[in-house]
């Protein structure tokens, strides 16, 4: 009944890995003053599109189809006939007695039947079960007496009987077995257990899965030997750009140190330092898995602090420091996988407290004074956020295109002195944000993609700055300084081709060249005239090098099409944005 032994090997291929866009943290929000929130936009880095063969077909899994062994007909002459009435199934739980009396034995229900048709009645009920993906489950009918018109149908359900997993690498044996359990579980269905590897294949942690399955104890139990090679763990990179405000110093560098497997189970921890001639950001995240189905708890901090040094406010010695904490709950609620595509739906829990301050110099007392700098700060120029936000996350992944979408509702709250403010804006709020992106691969031989992202914040309240919506930048609309427009509400529309016209090294060295279209627009309720809804418009051209995956440098022109008024100091303002990444592993 079952063939002696088949395996498969799932690789990293042929399903374009999803980018995740990781929100900002703030600091003082205000282009003319300090420094700004940076609004959590889906990244504009180029995708990885694999040329290669996707995961493997459940015929490809299957090298060698199960060998039903042939039932033993009861004995007695073929000729004779009887008629059966009533079927009693026994052992059956992947399918009803309703389902199996429909599909199989309805048709057998008081007709003369011979022996014959009894192992017909065994055939049949056994590739229900195979065609289903139960492919070591089948059914006898055991010797019996039939003159009380009922016939007993044994379904025998086959299952795995042990697993063996072998991890080259410090992730724990327990994490991958934990995974695999949705694939495992009795009664046995390979579909199922395709669907958990292809799952598991795309787990940054692991790099290769090889799955050998062979007949155990008997025919219906099986045993499943999985062999693991681990990925690289520890991911550091550093970077330059000049995508910061210019209030601050808009040439950024610094260094990323991520490790994803701390503790051998999958914890990640990871460190991120960043600097400008004005400011200095220190953001520390660690994240624990808590169940099989990637549900994940994680902490987070972020300290900035922010010098203004553009003139004529560099004269101010203005200063102003963030301190942000967040506790983030993580729970997928779908994970499905086919041999082309997979798709993922979580929702989210992030309880999160922002405090800002900013002080000033008094040239009287030679002292950095607090001073309510933006809207809605108390009289020490300090702003506290304490927000509930509950959000939702869903991609969808084929082997051409990349479908993400995030939706994210935000509740300020009155409590752990939240700064509340009455006739200003305030901790007490409420605010959707919504982001969607699309890449899709239009040509497989030379790679080209199309990238199409948006971003929308709506409210019906008047937001302090720490929680607006800001456009401009290399993340928005380029052409424009970063932060060019802030309000309460907005909306950013962008799109791209990318087109390589240079490639070598098996496609994994390639020059692009990027045109794109930036839309972005503003508006606030309350009726200050400086918070007129605004719009901006570009149109550029943009040039990459990725080397391996592990050197990207891009360059970006943007052409304004709608004029801003800005000081005309930086590469900003002149519409060129750059940014160089290197990670070594």
């Amino acid at each position: 009944m079952i063939a002696t032994t088949m395996a498969v090997v799932l690789e990293s291929r042929g399903i374009v890995q999803a980018q995740e866009a990781s929100p900002g943290s703030p600091s003082l929000p205000s282009p003319e003053d300090v420094d700004v929130q940076e609004v959590p936009i889906p990244p504009t880095t180029e995708p990885s599109f694999p040329d290669s063969q996707p995961l493997p077909s459940l015929d490809d899994l299957l090298e060698s189809t199960p060998e039903t062994a042939p039932p033993q007909t009861p004995e007695g002459d073929s000729d004779v006939t009887f008629i059966i009435e009533r079927f009693q199934i026994e052992g059956n739980t992947a399918f009803s007695d309703a389902e199996i009396q429909e599909k199989v034995l309805a048709r057998y229900r008081g007709k003369p039947i011979s022996f014959s048709d009894l192992l017909e009645i065994e055939t049949e009920i056994t590739q229900l079960y195979q065609e289903n993906g139960y492919v070591n489950s089948g059914a006898l009918i055991p010797p019996q007496q039939t003159e009380q018109d009922l016939l007993v149908v044994q379904v025998i359900e086959g299952s795995i009987d042990s697993s063996q997993i072998t991890v080259n690498g410090r992730l724990s044996e327990e994490y991958i077995r934990s995974r695999l359990q949705r694939g495992t579980k009795a009664p046995f269905n390979i579909n199922e257990l395709q669907e958990a590897l292809q799952l598991l294949q795309l787990n940054p942690l692991v790099e290769r899965i090889n799955a050998e399955l062979s007949v155990g104890a008997s025919r219906n139990r099986w045993q499943l030997d999985i062999d693991v090679e681990q990925a690289d763990a520890f991911d550091p990179s550093i970077f330059a750009n000049n995508s910061r405000t210019p209030s601050v110093g808009s040439f950024q560098r610094g260094i990323i140190l991520r490790h994803n497997n701390f503790a051998r189970g999958g914890e990640e921890i990871s460190f991120a330092y960043r600097n400008t001639d004005g400011s200095n950001d220190y953001d520390f995240d660690f994240t624990v898995p808590y169940n099989s189905l990637n549900g994940t708890v994680s902490f987070g901090y972020r300290f900035i602090d922010s010098d203004i040094i553009e003139p004529p406010f560099d004269s101010l010695r203005i200063n102003s420091q963030t301190d942000e904490y967040k506790l983030n709950i993580r729970q997928p609620i779908i994970l499905e996988a086919s041999a082309n595509s997979t798709q993922e739906l979580a929702v989210g829990l992030e309880f999160s407290r922002q405090a800002n301050s900013t002080t000033i110099y008094n040239p009287n007392t030679q002292n950095s004074e607090p001073f309510p700098l933006s809207r809605g700060a108390d009289e020490n120029g300090e702003t506290n956020v304490i927000a509930l936000r509950f959000f939702q996350d869903w991609t969808r992944r084929t082997r051409f295109d990349v479908l993400a979408g995030r939706s994210q509702f935000s509740l300020g709250l009155d409590a752990f002195d939240a700064t509340i403010t009455e006739g200003q804006p305030d901790g007490n709020f409420f605010a959707w944000r919504g982001q969607l992106q699309w890449v899709r691969l239009l040509d497989t031989e030379s790679n080209t993609t199309i990238l199409l992202r948006s971003d929308v914040q709506l409210t019906p309240n008047d937001l302090i700055a720490l929680e607006q919506f800001s456009v401009g930048g290399a993340d928005s609309v380029r052409g424009y300084r970063q932060d060019s427009l802030l309000g309460d509400n907005g909306i950013i529309f962008s799109g791209e081709f990318r087109f390589p016209f240079v490639r070598w090294n098996d496609n994994q060295n390639t020059i692009a060249i990027i045109p794109f279209t930036d839309l972005g627009t503003v508006w606030s309720d309350r009726e200050d005239a400086d918070q007129e809804e605004d719009t901006v418009f570009s149109v550029g051209l943009g040039l990459q090098l990725n080397i391996n995956e592990r050197f990207n440098a891009r360059l970006d022109w943007g052409i304004p099409l709608v004029e801003v008024d800005d000081s005309d100091r930086t590469l900003q303002e002149d519409g060129l944005y750059f940014s160089l990444e290197y990670s070594p592993f």
